[in-house]
């Protein structure tokens, strides 16, 4: 039976970084899960890349029709944001193994619904490291949303509190301080699973 590796970690940390550059590593033969978001489209973003982006008339057609495996919703000063993983045919596990970001509620709730199959991935940064990483970012989309850049630094430290990690089940942690050790270490552990 094939895995489910979920990556996981407060915000700027370099998930999606490491999530590319593990896609691309051919020998590995990870296939992507993308992910639905109601939220809005960044800059620089494309549908059906990072996420699928949808309405919330299209999210409930999903949930009537019992096909949502777990979702998160998050209220941000622009509003609810949704993100969920859907049954929607990309994974077979009896085929490939996947690849998906998530987190620790995303995590649980998809472990839940396949099982053992599914490992966690769970990065770390140093929290003044993570604000910087994140104010560059921020800085750089055309219309910069710094009072949500602010919500979600704080909601991590709830979200992902060590508390939090433990209920998880998070044993190991990967430090991204330097992004090919990290990957390297990484690539190592996915490769004796």
């Amino acid at each position: 039976m094939s895995k489910i590796f979920i990556i996981m970690g407060k915000s700027s940390t370099g998930k999606d970084t490491i999530y590319k550059k593990l896609i691309e590593k051919k020998e590995l033969n990870l296939k992507k899960i993308i992910s639905y978001t109601t939220r809005p489209i960044r800059q620089n973003e494309t549908n059906g890349v990072e996420y699928f982006f949808v309405d919330e008339d299209y999210m409930k057609e999903l949930e009537k029709s019992q096909k949502i495996i777990e979702h998160r919703a998050y209220n941000t000063i622009h509003g609810i944001w949704n993100y969920f993983t859907v049954d929607d045919g990309q994974i077979n596990l009896d085929v490939s193994d996947y690849l998906l970001i998530g987190t620790l509620e995303s995590f649980k709730q998809i472990k839940k619904y396949y099982g053992t199959n599914v490992y966690p991935i769970y990065i770390e940064v140093e929290d003044g490291i993570r604000l910087k990483r994140a104010l560059n970012r921020e800085q750089k989309q055309k219309n910069p949303k710094y009072a949500e850049l602010c919500r979600r630094y704080l909601a991590d430290e709830e979200d992902f509190s060590e508390d939090n990690i433990k209920k998880a089940g998070i044993k190991k942690r990967y430090s991204n301080l330097d992004i090919n050790i990290c990957l390297h270490q990484i690539i190592d552990d996915i490769t004796k699973l």
